[in-house]
Order: structure tokens, then C-alpha cells, then sequence
């Protein structure tokens, strides 16, 4: 056997078997992009060489980042009875989360809108009956 016959796709030897490549999202069970991840933290020369996990991680968090916000839009949207998100589910969601406020604290969302919210001092006292009078209410009875 000669070492042309081993090699896998030469000429003359059948059809040649092409070997599809796994790309590296999907090595790491990812739907985020890692090899375009990598090609932006080679271009934008943050450091002068990129290993080969720090694109993998970077991935993963921007992965879980998006999940997280879209669960909990997606739940604010339900409670709306929408079928589709908006900015203002983007909003209410991240407002309404504590950790995912903090992060996103100097971002804006165009068309999210402001919480509802009316300060205590705005809202109408309440002119009810005194306790005296709701205890006596109730020994009548």
C-alpha cells in the first residue's frame, strides 16, 4: 500500500470524503458565535495574543446574559398577555431585577419607557373612621 492510497480524498480512489469541521460553538455546546468572538478580540488588539478558552468564556457569559434577560422579558411580556416582546418588557424586566438593574444601571433602552411609579406624598389621604369607632361598629353587631 502506498502513501498516496492511505491519504483520505485522492484523486482517482472513489469519491473523495470531505471531513466537515465542528465549529468551536458547538464544541463547547454554545450558540453564541466563539470563532467570530475571537476574531473581535484579535481585532480590537485588547491584548497583544488571545488564548483559546478566553473566547469560549466570553461566549458562555454573553450566552447567559441574553437568556436571562429574554426569560425574564419574555415572563413580563406574558403578564402584559403579548406574544412579542418589546423594549418596554426589556425594561420592566431588567428594573425589576436587582442584580441585572445594577449592571445595566447607565444603559439606555430606547422606547422602554420609565417604572410606574407615584410618590407617597402624591396619593390621596384616606379620610376613614377612627379605631374607636370600627371597634364600636363591631360590638354592635
Amino acid at each position: 500500500m502506498s502513501l498516496t492510497s492511505v491519504r483520505k480524498g485522492v484523486a482517482g480512489r472513489g469519491k473523495s470524503k470531505k471531513i466537515k469541521g465542528v465549529s468551536r460553538s458547538e464544541k463547547a455546546g454554545l450558540q453564541f458565535p466563539v470563532g467570530r468572538i475571537a476574531r473581535y478580540l484579535k481585532i480590537g488588539r485588547y491584548a497583544e495574543r488571545v488564548g483559546s478558552g478566553s473566547p469560549v468564556y466570553l461566549a458562555a457569559v454573553l450566552e447567559y446574559l441574553a437568556a436571562e434577560v429574554l426569560d425574564l422579558s419574555g415572563n413580563a411580556a406574558k403578564d402584559f398577555r403579548k406574544t412579542r416582546i418589546t423594549p418596554r418588557h426589556i425594561q420592566l424586566a431588567v428594573q425589576n431585577d436587582e442584580e441585572l438593574s445594577l449592571l445595566l444601571r447607565s444603559v439606555t433602552i430606547p422606547g422602554g419607557g420609565v417604572l410606574p411609579n407615584i410618590h407617597s406624598t402624591l396619593l390621596p389621604h384616606k379620610v376613614g373612621k377612627k379605631k374607636s369607632e370600627v371597634g364600636s361598629q363591631s360590638e354592635e353587631l
